[in-house]
């Protein structure tokens, strides 16, 4: 769990181009360590204190209260550009906007407001332990409240967070709630070794006699009543979080791959070109990867304000309209998984064999594309579209989809 709450002075009501000056920034110092975090996988303690220094976390907050003010449309932009630096700390920004803002669609106002404010005055980073297919989570009645106990495999941000939403058992129904990490029984375990995404901080997390109050249970699960259509919202949102961050990941390999060529790659010695840059069949391709990337863009940019749209109708929103802007979103997802992964690949056609040396670790945007793609299969994904367009059937609300 996070130690670290030092808040940038000039965190308060920044504008939206300092916002995105501050992510550019940012990123493009990430750019020039990328290679050194991957190769060591550590925690990003240091990396979420800056984002948390450059008012980042809070952007999406409301500006009387502090935050930046922006919208959904503009906040995922900025997980895109966050992830062509380093493709975790893009997933990470992107965790934290949906995490911090379910609040407002699960809680009750007043309590909504309440844990808004918390976030905002000391920049708080919020997690989640909300695997649907790994229960794992126990919650027990005690006098004063409740206990919990278990174990979640996987939990992104496991030892960095200060607030985590977070569902388990009660009796004979699933609840979710919304704990601060710092509460006695909390262990975050350092066993996240995939191959990609290695500073997402994605390792295990285990509860022991950890307490939860009456003040913690989402609306839900206080009331027994079924959940809110605009509560749902967090599925679509993450799906998009997704999109945006393979898509900077993939646009992050594609400039470093430029980069390489221009000061690095020779040109095919029956090309006769004098320089890489000059070669056709380099050139050829930078134009095609880059037509991919700007239409895969312009199909999230085009999702996010469409969820965009529906959110601001507040409990207004119908499950149909969810379901409508739900299959917008996956359709942005099943086309950033294929560009990404297809661009992420074939950058060393650019690049050359020398490029696959150890020392710039270019595999890993693959590596770091591939990891998460697996984290729900993108073909089914495809399916919920093509029921949607096929037979006018909406996706199925779940934490899938």
């Amino acid at each position: 769990m996070s130690q670290s709450n030092v808040v940038f002075a000039g965190n308060r009501n920044v504008t939206r181009e300092i916002l995105f000056a501050r992510a550019e920034e940012i990123a493009a110092d990430l750019s020039t360590r990328a290679a050194e975090l991957d190769r060591e996988g550590r925690p990003p303690l240091a990396e979420i204190v800056k984002l948390k220094n450059a008012g980042l976390l809070n952007a999406l907050h409301a500006q009387q209260i502090g935050g930046g003010g922006i919208d959904w449309v503009d906040a995922l932009r900025l997980v895109r550009i966050l992830a062509r630096g380093e493709s975790s700390i893009g997933q990470l920004l992107g965790y934290h906007y949906v995490n911090s803002q379910y609040i407002h669609w699960a809680f009750d106002e007043a309590r909504a407001q309440e844990l808004a404010g918390k976030t905002v005055a000391s920049s708080l980073y919020w997690g989640a332990a909300v695997n649907p297919r790994d229960p794992g989570l126990v919650l027990t009645r005690r006098a004063n409240g409740y206990v919990l106990n278990g174990r979640k495999s996987f939990s992104t941000a496991a030892r960095v967070s200060d607030y985590i939403n977070a569902n388990a058992t009660l009796d004979d129904r699933i609840v979710g709630f919304a704990v601060p990490t710092d509460r006695a029984g909390y262990k975050a375990n350092d066993d996240w070794d995939n191959f990609g995404q290695r500073l997402s901080d994605s390792g295990s997390v285990e509860f022991h006699d950890f307490p939860v109050y009456e003040e913690d249970l989402d609306k839900a699960a206080s009331t027994g009543v079924e959940a809110p259509v605009l509560a749902t919202f967090n599925t679509p949102l993450i799906q998009l979080v997704f999109v945006n961050f393979y898509l900077g990941t993939a646009e992050g390999a594609l400039r470093e791959a430029v980069d390489y060529v221009r000061t690095t790659t020779r040109p095919w010695i029956t090309s006769g070109a004098e320089r890489a840059a000059d070669d056709p069949y380099i050139l050829e391709r930078v134009g095609e990867f880059t037509a991919a990337l700007k239409a895969s863009a312009a199909l999230a940019d085009s999702a996010a304000t469409t969820v965009q749209a529906a959110l601001a109708k507040g409990q207004r929103v119908t499950a149909r309209e969810r379901g409508e802007v739900a299959a917008e979103a996956y359709a942005a997802k099943v086309s950033a998984t294929h560009v990404s992964l297809d661009i992420t690949s074939r950058i060393f056609e650019l690049t050359g064999a020398r490029s696959t040396a150890e020392k710039y670790r270019f595999d890993r945007f693959w590596r770091n594309v591939r990891t998460h793609t697996l984290h729900d299969p993108v073909f089914y994904k495809a399916k919920e579209v093509g029921e949607f367009v096929l037979n006018d059937k909406i996706p199925e609300v779940s934490l899938y989809s």
